[in-house]
């Protein structure tokens, strides 16, 4: 059997061994960040969204495209919305205005209280004559079991989102059905801070407006981020030992 030392041995080299880990995941880009001391955070470059590595092409199932049947003689063009020229966004590459206007509020609250009780008792007052021999014991109280159990919860959810914003977003895809696929991203730099929305998902031509601007509500399968990064990002966030930490302790 192992002794105590033998034990405290293992121990200690699991203790190593965490701290040797939580060392070498804050050293990953401790380089990078040393480097980067007294600069402002950079600015992503303007690129081609569906070259990004994280750019997934949209798949949703559609009905089968129909042919326009050319007309001559006639000045409606197929597939035109109007006799003029339609300035609103159309085409793969095309831009336009999404508002986003969120201001959502939510508060949930829940209670849950249960309570068990449970008594049983058994005796023998007459036990085949010999209950006069057992003084000392009480036969009417020989089996008594009792029980007795209760829990009790509760939780509540309070949320209060507001965000008020326009941003410019580029059509990367249409779709058979001739809906559009956006993607946007604005970058705003603020001493040392980066805030960046953007936002990603289908529209459909005929919710755009004459001033080529989309509202967020009208956006299937919208996805907006809102976030920072920069000096005041990183003091908000836990250490990376501290975050290691909170994942591998349980207790």
């Amino acid at each position: 059997m192992p002794n105590h030392s033998t034990r405290r041995s293992h121990s200690a080299t699991g203790l190593m061994s965490t701290a040797l880990l939580a060392l070498l995941v804050t050293a990953c880009d401790a380089p990078e960040r040393l480097s980067r001391i007294g600069q402002a955070p950079d600015m992503s470059p303007i690129e081609d969204p569906t070259a990004r590595p994280d750019y997934t092409p949209v798949r949703m199932p559609m009905p089968a495209p129909r042919q326009p049947q050319a007309q001559s003689n006639s000045l409606w063009q197929p597939g035109a919305t109007a006799f003029f020229d339609d300035q609103r966004a159309s085409r793969v590459g095309d831009i336009l205005t999404v508002s986003i206007n969120i201001d959502d509020a939510a508060a949930i609250s829940n209670q849950t209280a249960r309570q068990r009780a449970g008594n049983e008792s058994a005796g023998a007052p007459n036990l085949l004559g010999i209950e006069d021999q057992l003084e000392e014991i009480d036969l009417s109280q020989l089996i008594q079991l009792s029980s007795e159990g209760g829990s009790s919860g509760s939780g509540s959810v309070t949320r209060n989102e507001e965000i008020n914003m326009d941003i410019a977003a580029i059509v990367t895809e249409v779709l058979p059905n001739g809906n559009l696929v956006i993607f946007g991203r604005q970058e705003v730099r603020v001493n040392f801070e980066v805030r960046e929305l953007a936002i990603a998902g289908i529209i459909r031509p005929m919710d755009i407006t004459s001033a080529n601007s989309v509202s967020y509500e009208k956006i299937a399968e919208a996805r907006i981020s809102y976030g920072g990064r920069g000096q005041i990002t990183d003091v908000q966030q836990p250490r990376y030992g501290q975050q290691l930490y909170d994942i591998i302790f349980p207790f």
